[in-house]
């Protein structure tokens, strides 16, 4: 683990009430955790940018009576074989489907998967839940 480096920051006071209120909201201990995520976010925000490997979860939520669509999420799924890592597929009532897609692999490759799922006829709502493999986070 590395040393902890103290440093100050200038910030207007109206920001700090509101980063205040946000972070007690959030649960955290100190304005030092809740920065210290707030770094990682954007460390991770750039590997993706970057094209590192990177990891995700695309969430689906679909309409299961439309036709054809469970057997079209599973084709792109079988097309990206080597970013998919696993999927969970959930009934939520006799409607509706919620499926979640571990992903690992480039993040601009992942991002236009969830896109390819997302635009789907039937697909109620996606999204992706962009992450790191932890490689490049501290």
């Amino acid at each position: 683990m590395s040393e902890v480096v103290r440093f100050s920051v200038s910030i207007e006071s109206d920001l700090l009430g509101a980063f205040d209120r946000l972070i007690t909201s959030r649960g955290y201990a100190n304005r030092s955790e809740a920065i210290r995520d707030a770094i990682r976010r954007q460390l991770i925000s750039r590997e993706w940018e970057d094209g590192d490997e990177v990891v995700g979860v695309i969430t689906l939520l679909y309409d299961h009576h439309r036709p054809g669509l469970a057997e079209a999420i599973t084709e792109i799924q079988h097309q990206a074989i080597s970013q998919v890592i696993s999927t969970t597929h959930i009934h939520l009532d006799e409607s509706n489907c919620l499926e979640f897609i571990a992903v690992k692999g480039e993040g601009k490759a992942i991002q236009a998967l969830a896109d390819r799922l997302q635009s789907l006829r039937g697909v109620k709502h996606g999204e992706i839940a962009a992450t790191s493999t932890g490689k490049r986070i501290v």
